[in-house]
């Protein structure tokens, strides 16, 4: 199995409701078992920030799918929920990001592992740290490494709900 890291982000429309759709479509693939699912946090839009705050979440999974079959459904989730692409950085529904795929770097037309830009932003870094707390591999004990030298509170990341772990987690079954 693999195991792999997804950050998910909202500001359109019941954030909230945004995310647990988003966590429940996943859990509903036969492929993918939900193993953590960080807390909530709330954060200032990035690049065009003339818009909405977000809610933000990071989650772990195991999955036999490969690389490219998880860029898929992670845009199938996307597209299910809504997402319409009018510009880079613009408001969104949802947004589904790979992070990390095992310990693997991954560099394709479509997709890029570890995602480019996680290292540069604390509201991908902060909920991904949460649910790593032992960091594995030399890609997360960067990302903890990098956490440390933000300031969260400059970034604009804010605790906003503890975990859906248990809310999500029991929805489903």
């Amino acid at each position: 199995m693999n195991n792999v890291f997804l950050s998910i982000g909202t500001n359109i429309g019941e954030r909230y409701d945004n995310l647990q759709q988003a966590i429940k479509l996943l859990m509903e693939l036969e492929k993918i078992e939900v193993v953590r699912i960080s807390s909530i946090y709330e954060t200032a839009a990035v690049g065009f920030t003339d818009q909405a705050d977000f809610l933000n979440i990071a989650i772990s999974i195991k999955t036999s799918y490969s690389p490219s079959e998880m860029l898929e459904i992670c845009q199938s989730v996307e597209n299910e929920l809504g997402r319409v692409r009018e510009f880079r950085w613009g408001p969104r529904i949802i947004d589904l990001d790979i992070l990390l795929y095992n310990h693997e770097n991954i560099e394709t037309e479509s997709l890029i592992v570890p995602h480019p830009r996680m290292y540069e932003r604390a509201f991908v870094l902060v909920p991904l740290i949460e649910i790593t707390s032992t960091p594995v591999g030399e890609q997360l004990q960067l990302a903890h490494d990098t956490l440390k030298q933000l300031n969260c509170e400059n970034e604009g990341v804010t605790l906003w709900k503890e975990s859906l772990e248990q809310n999500i987690v029991h929805s489903v079954k």
